[in-house]
């Protein structure tokens, strides 16, 4: 590890340097690169060498105790060597967590995708509940929310909800949510009162960039219009502004009618297709690399269920980590950090057995 470390300290100094030239200046992609290297380094940089000068106290400090022959002095310094010792383990582990492999989208904002499943009307009032969760999350955190594409129900529920989230480090916070979250509850409709379970899927795909992604859209895509349906208001069934693009390639569907205009509803789609595409060659790439890569808190396959919301005891549990809280109403209402927190943990500390 302390060689690896050595390594780090050695490139940031060069890249410190670099930075400092003039003639970086004019070449803005390199600037960008080396401010985003010097970014990703300096926590490194600065704990190694928090840890070096621990290190070297700590050795001045034992020198000093095999040849002091005063007892106070003897006994501050064996204290001293106590918490320096404490502080070099702590250290220690803040290394190894920040060596840690990064996740090239945890910087990423995400394209969330909620899909009513099993249990009728009822799997379509919890979807929107978890829109809901995640919309109140994303207040707490102040981030930007927009709905892309959505398909409501008549009871104020939804049979889909696509949104894009816009932020700091978003991936890196909602990436766990993928998967099947069910519902244990009496629904209203129900009058002997029996417990049903349902369930809705959620997919958080990190948001692609033109630059991620090239499509060619002139021999790669087929983009078709027709008139809005549902709920919507007058411009419904009026105007041909709903979108309908296919990636002839992969043959992935994406439709967007959301807006009034066909131009927003384009770029909308777009942006989803963008996506699920990258979503497509990321899974690829996962299952060629399945054993090493996966964690104990899931690859986050949307068909891999997660999470019970049990409404009779209030309780929430996430299955991966057999985490629970009492909270439920809290919950609901966007109070999901502590499982977000407990997630990343079990996640950093797989990875650190795999390190």
């Amino acid at each position: 590890m302390f060689e690896k470390l050595k390594d780090i300290e050695t490139k940031y100094a060069e890249v410190e340097k670099a930075l400092g030239d003039p003639a970086q200046i004019s070449n803005q992609q390199r600037l960008i690169e080396l401010s985003k290297t010097h970014a990703e380094l300096s926590p490194i940089v600065s704990t190694y060498q928090e840890y070096q000068q621990l290190e070297s106290a700590l050795e001045e400090t034992l020198h000093m105790l095999e040849s002091e022959t005063d007892a106070e002095i003897v006994g501050l310094a064996q204290e001293e060597v106590e918490s320096l010792t404490v502080q070099k383990e702590e250290l220690t582990e803040e290394l190894k967590l920040l060596l840690i492999p990064k996740d090239p989208n945890d910087e990423k904002n995400v394209i969330i995708e909620i899909r009513a499943g099993t249990g009728g009307e009822e799997a379509s009032l919890f979807a929107a509940e978890l829109f809901r969760m995640y919309t109140r999350y994303a207040e707490r955190q102040n981030w930007k929310l927009e709905i892309l594409n959505s398909n409501a129900t008549g009871l104020k529920g939804v049979k889909e909800i696509i949104f894009s989230i816009d932020g700091g480090r978003v991936y890196s916070q909602l990436k766990f949510e993928g998967g099947i979250h069910r519902v244990q509850r009496i629904p209203a409709t129900e009058a002997s009162g029996r417990i049903h379970t349902s369930a809705a899927t959620v997919a958080v795909l990190p948001e692609a960039e033109e630059l991620d992604l090239a499509i060619d859209e002139a021999t790669e895509l087929r983009i078709d219009t027709y008139r809005s349906s549902g709920p919507g208001g007058q411009s419904v069934n009026t105007t041909d502004s709903a979108i309908r693009i296919t990636h002839i390639p992969t043959g992935l569907v994406v439709t967007c009618q959301d807006e009034k205009s066909q131009h927003k509803n384009r770029s909308k789609a777009m942006k989803i297709l963008r996506a699920r595409l990258q979503e497509q060659k990321q899974s690829e790439l996962n299952s060629e690399r399945a054993e090493t890569r996966r964690s104990m808190v899931g690859s986050g396959d949307r068909s891999e269920k997660i999470r019970t919301y049990n409404f009779p005891q209030s309780r929430v549990t996430d299955h991966r980590i057999q985490f629970s809280s009492y909270q439920l109403d809290s919950i609901l209402d966007g109070d999901i950090q502590a499982f977000i927190d407990q997630l990343t943990t079990a996640d950093q500390a797989e990875k650190l057995k795999q390190t």
